[in-house]
């Protein structure tokens, strides 16, 4: 991609440059929501620049730009949405751009509400990190077999609850349920005294495929439109007692939390790598060709209420040992119908080192090994009123994609 510029002020460092141009939602005080674009700190009002005719040429229904949710922009297909983001890329690059000076298409991100980008239909979890995975095995299975047998031959997911995805920004209640506290001989019910994040992506489907049909390995990303950061918080003690034998549910469901702009598979194109070698080999139907991995570079930050916050975690996307293509095609094999605004996340990311790892679990070794915090606190799981917040980005060649932040603060229990 060629180098690029903006008659937009865009800060050094900014996630969202020229290069990138990621949908949302957003909404302006007694305003309505309504479709944008990320740019520097500002947003450019789709719905706005519609109406002043720039996007007749490709005869798209104004009203798609009014909408709450991206679902109907979505539904036009890579052909529409994407010569869109490349008719947006002209006009704020251009120094002759008719939007100069047209202050009414620019909203500073500060002064505006951002909310759910899509309606999520249904949601996928994924467990795709083998360093995850095997980290999880050593703890709680016999360490010389971390792994289940399975794990290496397909996708390890399960469906999760789309009704409690939430925007960044919204606080989350500790949950309660079930747990078994340890050398007790039955469960109490209490607040969940393990409360963890996540550290996930999430792809959302842009095409869908009629019940009956899968999808092709190769063909997969011509039904994903695009990523968002994910944090799938998880309350350990309640999911260690719950999930055998069907797996996550209320350790699980009461919150995810996802970053509000979407950032599209063209905007990821120059940052594809290789991912790692899988032995053995898989099954016909999991080959794929070409790079499918993305290098992200993703960061978690733990902030406690009054205080800096301190990096826990710096990871990558790259270490994902099953790719977005094999799990969507994996997730389709047997005839399972998606729909657009359908959301699949990744499962924890995790990498090498306990620098790298993707949730506390991890990083604290079950709570034996506490974090110290630049403040001097500790944490072993996240405690009532600290905030997660995490980010990610792509850099090369001097262009720069990123997800901007997704942030969530911990309340008590209700």
């Amino acid at each position: 991609m060629p180098n690029k510029s903006s008659w937009v002020q865009i800060p050094e460092g900014s996630d969202f440059t020229i290069h990138n141009l990621p949908f949302g939602i957003f909404s302006i005080k007694n305003g309505k929501p309504r479709v944008g674009i990320a740019i520097g700190n500002q947003i450019l009002d789709l719905a706005a620049v519609a109406r002043l005719g720039h996007f007749d040429a490709l005869k798209i229904d104004k009203k798609v730009f009014s909408q709450n949710t991206l679902n109907d922009f979505i539904s036009l297909g890579k052909s529409k949405t994407s010569r869109l983001r490349k008719k947006v890329q002209q006009l704020l690059s251009s120094k002759k751009s008719p939007l100069i000076g047209k202050r009414a298409v620019l909203i500073a991100q500060s002064k505006a509400t951002m909310h759910m980008p899509v309606a999520v239909g249904d949601y996928t979890d994924f467990y795709s990190s083998i360093e995850h995975a095997t980290n999880l095995g050593k703890m709680f299975r016999d360490p010389k077999n971390a792994l289940l047998p399975n794990w290496r031959h397909l996708p390890v997911g399960y469906h999760g609850r789309a009704s409690s995805i939430v925007v960044s920004g919204t606080p989350i209640h500790r949950p309660k349920g079930q747990v078994m506290p340890v050398g007790a001989d039955k469960p109490i019910f209490k607040a969940s005294g393990r409360l963890d994040f996540e550290l996930e992506t999430a792809f959302i489907i842009g095409k869908e495929n009629k019940l009956g049909n899968s999808i092709p390995v190769n063909e997969a990303e011509d039904y994903i439109f695009g990523k968002v950061l994910f944090n799938d918080w998880s309350a350990r003690d309640i999911q260690k007692w719950e999930y055998v034998p069907l797996g996550p549910f209320l350790g699980k469901s009461f919150a995810s939390s996802i970053s509000p702009w979407i950032v599209t598979m063209d905007a990821l194109e120059p940052f594809r790598t290789k991912g790692p070698v899988q032995k053995p080999k898989v099954l016909p139907y999991l080959k794929y060709k070409g790079d499918k991995n993305f290098n992200i570079n993703l960061q978690v930050s733990i902030q406690p209420q009054g205080k800096k916050e301190t990096v826990v975690s710096n990871s990558n996307f790259k270490f994902m040992y099953w790719n977005m293509s094999q799990q969507l095609a994996h997730h389709t094999v047997n005839g399972c119908n998606t729909k657009v605004g359908d959301m699949m996340a990744s499962g924890t990311i995790s990498g090498r080192d306990n620098n790298s790892f993707g949730s506390m679990l991890e990083i604290s070794h079950s709570g034996k090994n506490p974090v110290t915090l630049d403040s001097g606190e500790k944490r072993a799981f996240i405690e009532d009123n600290d905030t997660v917040i995490m980010r990610g980005y792509c850099e090369k060649d001097g262009m720069r994609v990123g997800f901007g932040e997704v942030r969530g603060k911990v309340l008590p229990a209700r």
